[in-house]
């Protein structure tokens, strides 16, 4: 009987772990979608504008602190300013000691989901989830259904939290849990150490400070070993961006090591710091009579905030570590315009419109450099062309709203006949050069294509491609020289280059007829090689337009 009644214990015992186990993950994986819906909302209700609030309001790093706090707390993760920050430091919109400040920001930023966390209403989650469900399913409003993805993703958060909570209670019993607790108060390095683990593992400092919070709730640690894990969920967050950077450029591997070095020497200071740092928060918990979720929110924000304040004045030295640790070139490409200043247009028109010609010349060595860049990636199929050229394609939208505000500007002003004419093929030729952009990367979806699908194309067919596209960047590089020197021979050479690409285009679909009744090809090789020809074959015309604006109304 006594053996009967062990053998119940133990499968009650299993069913409790697999219960626990359950509760924990399950919870875990609601809590980080709620967190994901919730930025998705906000950066909806914000309008999909947070790249550009990066890019205007960083113009020091005071201001790229609080940028970098606003967008984080839009975006509900540090990570994903972080990513958007090295995006634009790759890109040349922000310099590096701009983009410390923006990641400084970030980590404050990320403090207040724990502060959303600390105002403890997961007795209402179920209700909130109603109500964001209610708007989002039964109402058609853009608006109404943003409001209901904030609502659903606020509601999981806590619902999430919840579960973890019920899952992480039957701890308090196990023996060896309370055996590290003990540990952790009395070496931090440790508590450090799982802190950091753990936010590794799950990706997400919010996430892990949420199950600090709710650990020292229940009581199963206490501040002396929360604050060290909650040091260690600091450096662990910095591990996503670190592989984000891994094979990427020279700026996206400095932020990252910027992000790792802030958080790492954040600990050290407060871990040095630790008896009179946990004293000051219990003097707070007790002074504001906070919950214990809202006391772990006060730490993280007086850590995160403290740390900013320490290591501001050093921006320029970090900016100088981290410049001696990875060498090379912060941007690839430079998106910012640098000939369009709007003074040109009140002063001096015409000066002016030289600026603009310029920026369009300028717009129009991205194209061809993205042309090559796609070149490569069709003969290599290594994506590191597929980024590039994806990147001046980037550029080039980016130069096609700069230029044309500028011309639309410039428009107002009293221009000549000629003037008048020159900036009317301007305004053409961007459109013309931005849809150049449209068709290489159509051509690189064309070759993703390609590889997702294993489709093989035949040693003729590559040729024929490679020489198309010789011929097509020849071209392109001919129209902008004719733009630039105003050269009608070289305008006539395009031309004749374009009549070639036509007669290319019309030989190149007969052999690839021919290769399919000869068996040699496949269906889906031959749509990607009519599709890529076809590309050409448009950005060839735009080249055309480009030469026919130099020739002018005789040709």
């Amino acid at each position: 009987m006594n053996t009967v009644e062990k053998n119940v214990g133990v499968e009650t015992m299993e069913l409790n772990v697999q219960a626990m186990l359950f509760e924990f993950f399950g919870g875990l994986g609601i809590f980080l979608f709620g967190i994901k819906y919730l930025g998705d909302g906000l950066q909806k209700t914000a309008g999909d504008r947070l790249r550009d609030i990066l890019d205007r309001f960083t113009t020091n790093p005071l201001m790229g602190v609080l940028a970098g706090l606003f967008v984080t707390v839009l975006l509900q993760t540090s990570t994903g300013t972080t990513v958007l920050t090295i995006g634009l430091v790759s890109a040349g919109f922000m310099t590096l000691r701009q983009a410390i400040g923006v990641i400084m920001g970030a980590n404050i930023g990320t403090t207040v989901t724990a502060f959303i966390i600390g105002i403890n209403i997961g007795e209402y989650a179920l209700p909130i989830l109603a109500f964001g469900t209610l708007l989002l399913f039964f109402f058609k409003n853009k608006k109404l259904h943003n409001f209901g993805q904030i609502f659903f993703g606020f509601g999981a958060l806590f619902y999430g939290l919840g579960l973890m909570g019920d899952g992480m209670k039957p701890l308090r019993h196990v023996e060896a849990f309370h055996e590290l607790t003990v540990q952790m108060s009395t070496n931090p390095i440790l508590g450090v150490i799982v802190g950091t683990v753990f936010t590794v593992l799950v990706q997400s400092s919010s996430a892990t400070i949420g199950i600090l919070q709710g650990l020292f709730a229940e009581g199963l640690v206490d501040l002396q070993s929360a604050l060290p894990i909650l040091f260690g969920d600091n450096i662990g967050t910095t591990i996503t961006a670190i592989l984000a950077s891994i094979g990427s450029s020279v700026a996206a591997r400095r932020a990252a090591a910027t992000h790792v070095i802030f958080n790492l020497v954040g600990t050290v200071i407060f871990v040095i710091l630790l008896k009179p740092f946990t004293s000051i928060i219990a003097m707070l918990q007790e002074a504001l009579t906070l919950n214990p979720e809202m006391t772990i929110a006060f730490a993280h924000g007086i850590f995160n905030t403290t740390n900013t304040i320490i290591q501001f004045p050093f921006i320029a030295a970090l900016a100088l570590i981290v410049t001696k640790l990875i060498p090379g070139q912060d941007s690839i490409i430079e998106y910012k315009a640098r000939h369009l200043d709007p003074i040109f247009i009140e002063q001096s028109p015409s000066i002016a419109l030289g600026q603009a010609k310029e920026e369009v010349l300028r717009m129009g060595k991205f194209a061809v450099q993205g042309l090559k860049e796609t070149d490569q990636f069709l003969k290599t199929k290594n994506n590191k062309h597929s980024a590039a050229a994806l990147q001046v394609e980037d550029a080039i939208n980016n130069l096609d709203r700069k230029i044309t505000d500028y011309l639309v500007l410039l428009s107002a002003s009293s221009l000549s006949k000629v003037e008048s004419e020159e900036h009317g093929n301007l305004l053409d030729t961007v459109r013309d050069i931005e849809r150049i952009g449209d068709h290489f990367e159509n051509i690189i979806e064309l070759v993703e294509y390609q590889q997702a699908n294993k489709v093989k194309m035949t040693g003729t067919a590559m040729d024929d491609l490679d020489k198309m596209f010789s011929l097509t960047i020849s071209t392109v590089n001919n129209a902008l020289q004719a733009l630039d020197q105003n050269d009608r021979t070289i305008a006539e050479k395009v031309v004749k280059k374009e009549e070639e690409i036509d007669g290319m285009e019309r030989t190149l679909r007969k052999k690839h007829i021919m290769r399919i009744n000869e068996g040699n090809c496949t269906g889906q090789a031959g749509i990607v090689f009519v599709d890529i020809v076809s590309n050409l074959e448009r950005i060839g015309d735009h080249a055309v337009n480009i030469a026919d604006y130099v020739l002018g109304e005789d040709h």
